[in-house]
């Protein structure tokens, strides 16, 4: 994968996140659904996909492109 599709995942993804983990959205959403006792498992799957995504975002911004070299690439004279 390209570095910016990493990152750019990695972004939206840990927004989304955090969003679900540090505001009552999904609680919201879910009492509206008639999913309410569900709410008790959030925290079980936004917490690691929270950590996934930030450490996507780490790997993502480290990621060493794959460049050519200069001295590689020329021909032996």
């Amino acid at each position: 994968m390209k570095k910016s599709t990493l990152l750019k995942t990695g972004i939206i993804g840990a927004a989304i996140a955090a969003l679900c983990c540090f505001t009552p959205l999904l609680v919201v959403l879910f009492g509206a659904v008639g999913l309410s006792a569900w709410v008790g498992h959030l925290d079980a799957v936004l917490m690691p996909a929270l950590i996934f995504f930030l450490a996507l975002i780490v790997y993502a911004l480290f990621k060493k492109d794959k460049g050519t070299c200069c001295e590689t690439d020329r021909k032996a004279d």
